[in-house]
Order: structure tokens, then C-alpha cells, then sequence
């Protein structure tokens, strides 16, 4: 691991370098543009390609030719998502995205927003992060150093099987792809089999029998052709994937006020777009998989979308009750049930607390 992190600083000192003598209090012609460095989120998917990109792409024209910023994704700059964060407290990474369910295999307490089956729909999740997010934004700035800017959110991600199941209890047996720890907890309560894969691997083990069932994003499982080889998935969100995107507070603080307010007001605009896509490409993407007439933005398939039902709705309470906030605080301990008790608690009706 040292030495992977060395390359990486390797990589990138020259480019903070080259960024911090342009962070003046006060940019003149002469100066040039103001160059920035970024690490975005996951490469290929809809965020990235659709929204990411294309709004750093833009900012030289945004900013009026005072700033320019070049953008790699995370999985292809050479870094690991569990560093992320650590390469920002340094400065290694000014500008940078931290996909928190992979983040929080070190700092439990960042994810609470985003545990299995805490927020079932987009009208949920919007609720806990807007109760969470003070919080968020004071763990980054005390532990790491780093300057809140955005959080983003991916479409839903469900469970698809390759033969017939009608709610979570018919899961019981089967063999699922999962990708993190909480999943696979939640999963195992059910009596599956969980198996914690990559996204890239995810249909190689479908089509090879690895796993029966995967849990993936509604809109991306139908770009990788996941559709195509499974034939039920169900309704019910078990989790998102959750980033926060922020800056190096040495960085952020010796930019130009008008660079950091104009920063921050498109990057608010940016995560709206982002949000209101999510939405739009969950409900796409279960419509694309099912091959309804409304799919406009993927391939049409011929599965069965398995409703939440009243059993569903209970048995996931149950599960969060008995075994998804119990096993995350075993990883946390009190400071997640303060957290959680604190910011969440009083509005989603289910404390936390330990054993």
C-alpha cells in the first residue's frame, strides 16, 4: 500500500505544485487562468460522462476564462477509493470525490446517510442527507482537512436475480453480489449468500453462476447488458451510493473569494443536476429493464419488476432494527449512535444504540 500511495503522490505533486502558486488573493491577466486539478467519480457511468466532465470541461467558459480544471476519473487516475480521502488531508489531491460506502470502511460514521435500506426512495434519501449533512461536513473538516463543496448521489441500487422471487424473504439461499459491508450483512440476515464483487464483475459473475442475484444501479445494470441475463428485479432501493466531492482546505482557503463563490454557486447547480438525474435514471432504468414504452435513455428488456410489498415494508424495518443499525454500530461505536441519535433518529422513528 506505501508504495502504491507513493506513486500516486509522485503523480500528482507536480500538478499541486503547479496549482498553488496561482492561488493568490487577487488573479491579474497576467497570472493566467487559475489551473485546477480533479479527481472525479466512476468512469463510464452517467454521472461522470453526463455531468461531471462536462461541467469542469466548461468552466473555463463559465468563469470567463479566469479558471481552468482537468478531470480524470478516480478508477482511472491511479488511485485507490480507500485513500481518497487520506491523499486530500495532504494535498495530493486538491480537488477530490470520495464514494462514502467505500470510504467508510475506515470511518463507519460518514455513511450513516447511506446504510442499506435506511431510505427506500429518492424522497427518503433526500430527507436524511439534508438532516445529516452539517454533520458530514464537520467530520471532513476535523479529521481530514477537507472543505465540503458537493454530495452526490447515484441512481437506486436494487437487486436482480436470474430466476423468479416475489420479496425479500424469497432471497433466502441464493448467492448475491454485494458491494460492501453493510449489504452483505443485511443479506446474510435474510439467509442469502453474499459475495462483495466488483461493478466491472458483476455480470462475468452472473453469466457464470458466481451469483445468483446482484445488487446494482437501475440505469448502469442496464448499460452493462445485466438485463439480458437476469429476469426479475425488485422495486425497492437497498441502498445509492453516496460521494462527497471537496477540496484540500489549505488549497480552498487560498483561492480568490470570487473563485471560491463562484466554485461554490455552479457546484450547487451541478449537484441539483445530478440529483434530479438520479431520480430520472432510476425510474429509467427500471423502465428500460422492464421494455415499458416510457424507456427513452437505455436498451429495452423484458423483465419482471417485483413490487415492494406490505411484507417488504416490514421486513425492512426489521432488518434495519435488528441488524443493519446494530452491525454498523458494532464498527463504530459511540460516536455513530450520537450521530445518528442526534441527526436522524428523531425523524425516522428508529434509534440506534449499543449492545
Amino acid at each position: 500500500m506505501f508504495f502504491r500511495l507513493r506513486q500516486v503522490v509522485l503523480w500528482l505533486v507536480p500538478l499541486v505544485l503547479g496549482l498553488l502558486p496561482a492561488v493568490t488573493d487577487a488573479q491579474s491577466p497576467a497570472q493566467g487562468p487559475l489551473r485546477l486539478k480533479i479527481v472525479g467519480g466512476l468512469a463510464d457511468v452517467s454521472q461522470y460522462v453526463r455531468y461531471e466532465e462536462p461541467f469542469w470541461r466548461r468552466l473555463e467558459e463559465t468563469s470567463g476564462g479566469r479558471l481552468q480544471a482537468e478531470i480524470a476519473p478516480f478508477d482511472r487516475s491511479g488511485i485507490r477509493a480507500q485513500e481518497m480521502l487520506a491523499l486530500m488531508r495532504l494535498g495530493v489531491v486538491p480537488f477530490g470525490t470520495a464514494l462514502l460506502a467505500i470510504v467508510s470502511t475506515e470511518e463507519p460514521e460518514f455513511n450513516a446517510v447511506d446504510l442499506p435500506i435506511v431510505n427506500p426512495d429518492m424522497a427518503s434519501l433526500r430527507r436524511s442527507l439534508a438532516l445529516y449533512r452539517p454533520h458530514l461536513e464537520a467530520l471532513l473538516a476535523e479529521r481530514y482537512d477537507v472543505e465540503l463543496l458537493a454530495v452526490y448521489t447515484y441512481p437506486a441500487q436494487v437487486v436482480f436475480c436470474r430466476s423468479p422471487f416475489n420479496g425479500l424473504t424469497d432471497l433466502a439461499g441464493r448467492r448475491i453480489r454485494t458491494s460492501s459491508v453493510g449489504q452483505s450483512e443485511m443479506f446474510a440476515a435474510l439467509g442469502a449468500r453474499p459475495i462483495v464483487i466488483p461493478f466491472g464483475e458483476t455480470l462475468a459473475a452472473i453469466r457464470s453462476g458466481v451469483v445468483e442475484c446482484a445488487v446494482t444501479g437501475t440505469l448502469s445494470a442496464n448499460a452493462i447488458g445485466l438485463h439480458e441475463v437476469t429476469t426479475h428485479m425488485h422495486s425497492m432501493a437497498i441502498t445509492w451510493g453516496l460521494s462527497v466531492f471537496g477540496a484540500n482546505k489549505a488549497v480552498w482557503n487560498g483561492m480568490p473569494d470570487w473563485a471560491r463563490t463562484l466554485l461554490r454557486a455552479e457546484l450547487a447547480n451541478l449537484e441539483r443536476q445530478i440529483w434530479d438525474a438520479a431520480e430520472v435514471e432510476t425510474v429509467q432504468g427500471i423502465a428500460c429493464n422492464a421494455g415499458r414504452p416510457t424507456c427513452t435513455g437505455g436498451r429495452r428488456g423484458s423483465m419482471t419488476v417485483v413490487p415492494v410489498s406490505e411484507a417488504d415494508q416490514q421486513r425492512r424495518i426489521r432488518l434495519l432494527t435488528e441488524t443493519v443499525l446494530p452491525g454498523w454500530v458494532r464498527r463504530c461505536g459511540e460516536p455513530c449512535v450520537e450521530a445518528w441519535n442526534t441527526y436522524l433518529a428523531p425523524t425516522l422513528g428508529v434509534s440506534a444504540r449499543l449492545d
